[in-house]
């Protein structure tokens, strides 16, 4: 369970009980409703990370793009939006970039949403992925810093509510997956690694 789950069930549930005081205890229900949806949403299963030269899926989620070296990974509110590095390896950059908040599901997101871009480089390759906030999802967390080291599969962040998150892969990698898969954060693989 992600820390911020806690508190926002902590406060939505503290909000129903006083409006549930104040207006009766059916006016208080949808405050506990979305405190459950909260414990729901912030949560954070463990995951079996493939062992080998293969990069995992940074993110749960349905893959809406799959060309020219780039997957693209829709996060609807019901998938788990903690976010894990697709290789292990050395953090080398983490750009972040303003933007605006259009549909996820749509292809500009990648270019004109508000996104945080990370590039992880280990074992003579690099991958960068971006989390990207969505029409709903306006916070994105990371909670490395550049020259962090992470294993495959390490969490590094997550995005609150519906979100994208874009992995660019280079040439020495052969993507696996294809448009329409559903993936799971840390234990699908999304390429592997092409032999020298």
């Amino acid at each position: 369970m992600v820390r911020d789950g806690i508190y926002y069930a902590v406060g939505l549930t503290a909000a129903g009980l006083l409006v549930g005081y104040l207006a009766g205890p059916l006016f208080g229900l949808p405050l506990y409703v979305l405190a459950a949806f909260c414990l729901y949403f912030f949560r954070d299963p463990d995951r079996v990370i493939p062992p080998g030269a293969v990069a995992v899926a940074p993110a749960d989620g349905k893959l809406v793009s799959v060309q020219d070296g780039r997957v693209s990974i829709f996060l609807n509110i019901f998938d788990v939006h903690v976010n894990r590095s697709p290789i292990g390896g050395k953090i080398t950059k983490i750009q972040y970039q303003k933007g605006k908040f259009v549909n996820a599901a749509h292809a500009a997101a990648s270019t004109e949403n508000e996104q945080n871009i990370i590039t992880v480089e280990g074992e003579g390759t690099r991958i960068v992925f971006s989390q990207i906030a969505g029409l709903i999802a306006r916070r994105i967390v990371c909670y490395k810093k550049q020259g962090d080291l992470v294993e495959k599969g390490e969490r590094v962040g997550l995005i609150k509510f519906g979100s994208r998150v874009d992995v660019f892969f280079g040439p020495d990698w052969e993507i696996t997956v294809s448009a329409g898969e559903r993936v799971s954060c840390g234990s699908s693989i999304l390429a592997r690694r092409k032999q020298d």
